[in-house]
């Protein structure tokens, strides 16, 4: 016999009081995300204004993307085993604690002593990002029906547009708080708020969300379909591609090279993440829909990541010819198409992850995807000190073009059909 609190638009088994669930956490997830991105502007220009080198700048992110992928491989384990619910407590409080450990940064401390110091509390943040997002992206397949795989990829892009949205409005926040309060009391700022949410979240959220029925074996990690495996690789070159040149290169470049503000700074990648965001949040139209809800939108996952393996190549030309076109203008127009063109992408990545897998293995596969996220972001990471260090914003550039061509060729290897659970 049904449920008589059965929503319409649930899973089969699933209530009100799951989409209720699912809510709160995506509501935690988008207060969370304005402090990621925010964090994210905050250490990057401080650092800068200290003098750190492009290469040494990466540095400050390493552990934080190293954590996110450690979390996500465990992370999806633990949310199978124990519920989503245990691991976006844990991920909002473990944000907490690494903006206060950093507030409390002592400017005489020597560089060497500050370098391990920042990069230890930014591990615990890559901890807190991932475990929040693992959380979130993970229940949305929950509560949503089987069959519904149109109602899937609308879900799916309204939570990650919004939530890219909310991360651009928070590297905005971040440039204007390190310009009107200075380093530690924004970060102090941002502890606060997050604290409430946190609060208002062990007040609100009940129940269970996402635990399996048959507590999964350890190595149940690695036992994907050949499917996750695929998209997962074609993800990890992806944001690999992306954070070559976003992560230390164009900002620098923009402060440096072209003498913008702090808040200029960090009101333009605002407005290229919110953009993206709004993308992603109507990638559902945009995209000729199948039948089986898979078909259809691999092609169109080949057809985008092929565009945007020639955007990066593209832009490096047009810096190379001023008399042509104005750095300032080759770089806003360049990486506002890229920015659409990634997230188109970005968005079909994110629904097909959960039209591969099963409800059962959810948290398990979200999990192992992301974890080869985490890992592209370390690669490009490494990459934008290095490139931008040695061969300017063009050397960031040509290697994001790499990069997002393995992307299309791994593309190219998807399959059209839903596969097993196990290969």
């Amino acid at each position: 016999m049904s449920d008589p609190q059965a929503a319409p638009d649930a899973a089969p088994g699933a209530t009100t009081g799951d989409i209720r669930r699912y809510a709160i956490v995506t509501a935690a997830y988008w207060g969370f995300t304005l402090t990621d991105g925010a964090l994210r502007m905050l250490v990057l220009l401080h650092f800068h204004t200290l003098g750190y080198t492009p290469f040494e700048l990466a540095l400050l992110f390493l552990l934080y993307e190293l954590a996110g992928m450690a979390t996500n491989l465990v992370g999806g384990w633990v949310g199978a085993r124990f519920g989503l619910k245990l691991t976006l407590h844990l991920g909002l409080a473990l944000q907490i604690v690494a903006l206060a450990l950093l507030a409390l940064l002592d400017p005489g401390w020597s560089g060497l002593v500050a370098v391990a110091y920042v990069v230890a509390a930014q591990g615990l943040a890559g901890i807190a990002k991932d475990l929040t997002k693992m959380s979130a992206k993970s229940a949305i397949k929950l509560v949503v029906p089987g069959e519904s795989a149109g109602l899937l990829f609308r879900w799916v892009a309204l939570l990650t547009g919004s939530k890219n949205a909310l991360k651009g409005v928070g590297f905005f926040l971040g440039g204007a708080l390190l310009g009107a309060v200075g380093f530690a009391v924004s970060l102090w700022i941002m502890a606060g708020a997050l604290a409430i949410v946190l609060l208002a979240v062990l007040a609100f959220l009940s129940g269970d969300l996402g635990r399996m029925k048959q507590k999964p074996a350890f190595a149940s990690l690695f036992a994907k379909n050949s499917a996750v495996n695929r998209l997962s690789a074609a993800r990890f070159f992806l944001f690999g591609a992306r954070d070559t040149w976003f992560v230390v290169g164009v900002p620098v470049f923009l402060y440096d090279v072209l003498g913008w503000s702090f808040t200029e700074v960090g009101g333009f990648l605002a407005l290229w993440v919110i953009g993206y965001g709004f993308v992603q949040a109507a990638a559902p139209a945009l995209v000729r829909r199948s039948a089986d809800g898979v078909s259809r939108e691999v092609g169109a996952a080949r057809l985008w990541a092929l565009l945007l393996a020639l955007l990066p190549a593209g832009i490096a030309y047009a810096l190379d010819r001023p008399d042509v076109l104005a750095p300032e203008l080759a770089i806003i127009l360049g990486l506002g198409l890229f920015g659409l063109v990634f997230a188109m992408n970005s968005a079909l990545h994110s629904y097909l992850i959960l039209a591969y897998t099963d409800r059962e293995r959810v948290a398990l596969d979200v999990g192992f995807y992301y974890m080869a996220n985490a890992g592209g972001r370390l690669l490009g990471t490494l990459l934008s000190g290095l490139a931008y260090q040695s061969q300017g914003i063009a050397g960031c550039l040509l290697a994001a073009a790499l990069l997002a061509a393995l992307s299309w060729l791994l593309a190219l290897r998807l399959p059209r059909n839903r596969q097993p659970a196990q290969a």
